[in-house]
């Protein structure tokens, strides 16, 4: 069974940065996978900010978020990281770390697997 646990959110003023991490366990073959990041901010839909074949390299990334977010992997390790500068207040939101078996995009749907989620204030 897939368990993923997401650690880093918190308070942040606009214009500063935050690193998400993403553990994951019961993987049995990481390098098939795809790990995503999602937001959902209160009243919307969830989102699809990026995503990382751990195999190869970033299959997704919003354009809201390009230039200022980047995702990373440690295959040894089965953590992804979001990292994310230059916060505006838009960013705030519940980050969830996601897996996919394959290659996937930004579409939640794809991913059968889910975080908890972590909490990420951006103040202005």
């Amino acid at each position: 069974q897939v368990q993923l646990l997401e650690s880093g959110g918190g308070s942040v003023q606009a214009g500063g940065s935050l690193r998400l991490s993403c553990s994951a366990s019961g993987i049995t073959e990481i390098e098939t996978s795809t790990m995503g990041w999602f937001r959902q901010a209160a009243g919307k839909e969830r989102e699809g900010v990026a995503a990382i074949y751990m195999g190869g390299s970033t299959t997704f990334r919003a354009d809201s978020v390009k230039g200022r977010f980047s995702v990373l992997r440690d295959n040894f390790k089965k953590q992804v990281y979001l990292q994310m500068n230059n916060l505006a207040p838009e960013a705030t939101a519940v980050y969830y770390c996601a897996h996919c078996s394959g290659i996937c995009g930004g579409i939640a749907y794809e991913y059968r697997s889910w975080g908890q989620g972590t909490q990420v204030t951006v103040s202005s």
